[in-house]
């Protein structure tokens, strides 16, 4: 399976996507591949086998259950071979490197469990020169066979608590692998010899939400614990303020990650396509060749669109840099062209806004992980990874990073959107397709469905067409005037952890007549209070009581987020049985969190750091 050199880089990008180049090599074909599926459960089964029979053998001895599944001696032994590798130093070396070792170790374990300790080996070797071990480690915990993948684990226990060690089989601590979940738990710290290596991988997942949001917001995130209708505990990770603040306040500005227009306004020139500001008639900057019809308020606009994502979804230059996609002939220039007029065509006519949010967010993360590969004296100032705004990636955490911790609904994405997308990323560089599994694909759409916020400079618009879809499929953002008053939406990483409440104590507003968002405090609020805003209009309209007006906003929660509020106001503002109203069945919060995400949270409430929420009416006292 030896990859040709764009493929390569491909991997290289996707790597940095959260995919990681192990992706493009095994998850791929794990997950398209039946025959492939079929290898690894037969091949795991033979090793689960393996194991068991160790395990009543280490019984049958007085072994001790934890050292029988893997071969101590044997794992020791070859642990010292690791010792004397030479580790590449250069990019490119570590790049075949790292491709080598995560191919050897697919063919080994594919070969039964008499390799499973040097297919473990292989893997180990890759996870040494990966920049961000643990992705990686999250990837190999999913598609390795468990057996290998704990082996895995073992060897970087071993590597991390005794790099030096030259101890014999006998004098090698037990594994503290866990059976539930394949993680490592050391008797005692690290060597201090080993410590920053340690910190590299413990540091990456636990050290998050120490750096995000920055300090500079005033606001941090906290677990907290919320009962549903069923009155099972349930953890949220919410927003908190860090210090006191009056009504009227301004608690933070907050660029978005990703912004879009309207459908209906694209390429009418009325509104900026980077900023979403209004523009005065006949002001617009259009620039030739664009596919999508884009109209820009400035040159600086336009330049920032177009090194964040312009280039590679509708311009007609590569995103790719020409040093790194050498094979830009007139063929594959043609193929990138019809690409992009058949993905602008879906964008303006069926695409919907949370298509192209998850477009611009891929398109913007590749550009990011494309700029990494280049030589540092061709980063120029206007580099999306070189630009002051990506503070987001100054701690070493990419966008993926963000968008992996954020909630998200089941929803199916608009039918034929990831296949538009994933031949726009394979017309820029073939083998970034891969990245776009339907899979991922879905859950990007409900994620930026969850989160996105309706943006509305200059108090919004009267003139937005309605909408011709079904009110239970219409898409919605959070915005407290309407999404009908909305020109476009966003997705802001800090907001994204802010709860819904009828009776919120701030409101997003854009008061810079661009997407920026100032969000303002509605009320005194204190420090260490939830920070909530509203995601629908919950005035009371002319033609509405407040029942009504009750009936209608609960409405919209659930068709749009799929929950039914259970606010403060909500249950004052409650009709009695009664008076025969209408009710919103009562369901569940059918929002989800990403596995690992959940794991993290789950740790944080066995520690007690989780709190119970106070804004919630069903909390657990």
């Amino acid at each position: 399976m030896a990859p040709a050199v764009n493929k390569t880089l491909a991997a290289l990008v996707v790597s940095g996507i959260g995919v990681l180049a192990y992706a493009i090599y095994f998850d791929h074909r794990r997950r398209t591949d039946a025959n492939f599926r079929k290898q690894l459960r037969r091949e795991k089964k033979k090793l689960d086998k393996s194991v068991a029979k160790a395990e009543a053998s280490a019984s049958a001895s007085d072994v001790a259950p934890g050292d029988a599944p893997l071969p101590a001696a044997e794992i020791l032994a070859t642990m010292a071979r690791v010792k004397d590798d030479q580790v590449p130093t250069t990019p490119e070396e570590r790049e075949k490197y790292f491709m080598s070792q995560v191919e050897k170790g697919e063919h080994l374990c594919a070969q039964g469990p008499d390799f499973a300790v040097e297919a473990a080996l292989a893997f180990f070797r890759a996870l040494r020169v990966y920049p961000s071990p643990v992705e990686l480690i999250m990837i190999f915990q999913n598609t390795v066979p468990e057996p290998i993948f704990k082996m895995v684990l073992e060897m970087m226990r071993l590597d991390v608590s005794d790099p030096s060690s030259s101890a014999s089989a006998d004098e090698v601590p037990p594994s503290t692998l866990s059976e539930d979940d394949g993680v490592t738990s050391n008797r005692g710290p690290p060597s201090e010899t080993s410590s920053q290596d340690w910190d590299r991988v413990k540091g990456r997942v636990e050290g998050y939400y120490e750096v995000f949001p920055p300090k500079r917001m005033n606001v941090s995130t906290k677990t907290v614990e919320v009962t549903d209708s069923s009155g099972a505990t349930v953890l949220k990770r919410i927003l908190v303020a860090d210090k006191d603040f009056t009504a009227g306040e301004v608690i933070y500005n907050e660029q978005p990650i990703v912004a879009v227009l309207d459908s209906d306004l694209e390429g009418k020139g009325s509104h900026c396509s980077q900023c979403l500001r209004k523009i005065d008639e006949g002001a617009a900057l259009n620039p030739d060749g664009d596919r999508l019809a884009s109209s820009f308020c400035s040159k600086e606009c336009e330049a920032k669109l177009k090194a964040e994502s312009q280039s590679l979804l509708f311009g007609p230059e590569y995103a790719i840099p020409v040093e790194l996609n050498p094979n830009q002939d007139p063929e594959m220039a043609k193929k990138r062209e019809d690409a992009q007029i058949a993905f602008a065509r879906f964008a303006r006519e069926s695409g919907g806004i949370q298509f192209m949010l998850v477009a611009r967010f891929i398109a913007r993360q590749v550009v990011n992980e494309t700029v990494k590969l280049l030589p540092v004296n061709r980063v120029t100032p206007s580099s999306p990874s070189s630009q002051a705004a990506d503070e987001w990636t100054a701690n070493g955490y990419t966008l993926f990073d963000h968008m992996e911790r954020v909630r998200y609904l089941e929803l199916n994405g608009k039918e034929g959107g990831a296949e538009h997308l994933r031949e726009i990323l394979k017309a820029n560089l073939p083998g970034l397709e891969d990245f776009v599994t339907d899979e991922r694909y879905t859950v990007l759409i409900g994620k930026m469905a969850y989160n996105a916020f309706g943006i509305s400079p200059s108090g919004g618009r009267d003139d937005k067409p309605p909408p011709s879809a079904r009110p239970e499929d219409t898409e919605l953002t959070r915005t407290p005037i309407g999404t009908a008053r909305q020109v476009g939406a966003g997705f802001f990483a800090v907001s994204s952890y802010i709860s819904h409440s009828c009776n919120p104590c701030a409101r997003p507003t854009f008061e810079s007549g661009n997407s920026e968002m100032h969000l303002v405090a509605t009320r005194d609020i204190k420090a260490g209070d939830e920070i909530t805003v509203s995601y629908v209009d919950a005035s009371i309209h002319d033609d509405e009581d407040a029942v009504k007006a009750r009936y209608r906003r609960r409405k919209e929660l659930v068709r749009g987020w799929r929950f039914a509020c259970q606010c403060d106001r909500c249950a004052r503002e409650a009709p009695p049985p009664s008076a025969g109203e209408k009710e919103i069945e009562l369901k569940d919060d059918e929002s989800k969190v990403e596995p690992i995400v959940s794991q993290v949270d789950q740790e944080e409430a066995a520690q007690g750091k989780s709190q119970p929420n106070p804004f919630d009416v069903t909390t657990v006292e």
